[in-house]
C-alpha cells in the first residue's frame, strides 16, 4: 500500500527545504525557498486543529513529503502539499484544453453509470440529469452514499472520478483497486501529476498547477478560492505511453 506514497517522495529527494507553510480550513500551502509552491486540500484529523506552520521551516523537502504517510490528517496535508511543489510544477505540465474533468469527460459519462468520490461544489452543474450519478462521501448528505459503499458500488460503475485528497487520507490505493473496469479519473487541486497512478488503474489525472503565489496564500489563508492561484492541468496514461 505504501508502495504509491514511496514513488511521490521519491520525486522530491535532493530538492530543496520548506520555506514555509500555511493551513486554513480549506486549503494547506507549502513553499520552498526555491520558490515552488504546492497545495493541498486540508483534510481534517482527530485534533480538528491546524498544524504549527513554524515546525516545517527550514524542514528538507523530502522530509516535509514523508509526512504525507502521517495519519494525523491535517499534517498529511502539508505532506501532499510538499510533493505537489514538485510533481504539479507548472513547466512540468503544457497548457490543455477543458482540464475540467467533468466536463472534458462528460460525454463518457453520459447515460452511464458514474461514481464520484467526494462531493465537489460544481458537481451538479456538470453530471446531474446526464447520468446515473452516485456520490461518495465521508459525511454524506442527504442525496449521498457514504463511503464504505465503495467496496460495493465501485466495480460495477462505468465512470469514476475520484477526488486527489483520497491521496492523504490514505483512501486512493484501495478505491483505484476497486475502479480496474471503469474508466477512473483523480481530479482536484491535491491530485499529484504523477504516472505512478496510471500503473495502479487511473486514466486520467486532472491537477492544479499553482502560477500565482499571491493567491494560493489568500486561499489558504480561507479568503480566497484556489483556483484563481493556477491553472488546471490534464495527464491521460495514453499520452504516458507514448513517451
Amino acid at each position: 500500500m505504501w508502495t504509491v506514497y514511496d514513488r511521490l517522495i521519491a520525486c522530491t529527494r535532493g530538492h530543496d527545504a520548506v520555506d514555509s507553510v500555511m493551513q486554513g480550513e480549506n486549503w494547506t500551502m507549502v513553499r520552498t525557498r526555491s520558490g515552488r509552491t504546492g497545495v493541498a486540500a486540508t483534510n481534517p484529523a482527530r485534533s480538528g486543529r491546524p498544524v504549527d506552520p513554524a515546525r516545517f521551516a527550514g524542514m528538507p523537502l523530502e522530509e516535509a513529503a514523508q509526512l504525507v504517510k502521517s495519519w494525523d490528517f491535517e499534517v498529511a496535508s502539508v505532506g501532499l502539499a510538499a510533493i505537489n511543489a514538485v510533481v504539479n510544477a507548472p513547466k512540468l505540465h503544457p497548457v490543455c484544453e477543458n482540464p475540467d474533468a467533468f466536463l472534458r469527460y462528460r460525454d463518457r459519462a453520459a447515460g452511464k453509470k458514474v461514481a464520484v468520490i467526494g462531493r465537489f461544489a460544481y458537481l451538479e452543474s456538470r453530471l446531474k440529469g446526464l447520468c446515473d450519478l452516485y456520490v461518495l462521501e465521508r459525511r454524506p448528505g442527504p442525496e449521498d452514499y457514504p463511503d464504505p459503499a465503495c467496496e460495493y458500488l465501485l466495480p460495477d460503475m462505468d465512470v469514476v472520478f475520484i477526488t486527489g485528497c483520497a491521496v492523504g487520507n490514505k483512501t486512493m490505493p484501495r478505491l483505484l483497486q476497486l475502479c480496474q473496469r471503469p474508466f477512473t479519473v483523480i481530479s482536484g487541486p491535491s491530485t499529484p501529476m504523477h504516472p505512478v497512478f496510471f500503473e495502479l488503474g487511473a486514466d486520467a489525472l486532472c491537477g492544479l498547477c499553482i502560477t500565482d503565489e499571491q493567491a494560493c496564500r489568500a486561499a489558504a489563508s480561507d479568503c480566497a478560492g484556489i483556483f484563481a492561484a493556477g491553472r488546471m492541468v490534464c495527464l491521460e496514461k495514453h499520452e504516458v505511453m507514448k513517451l
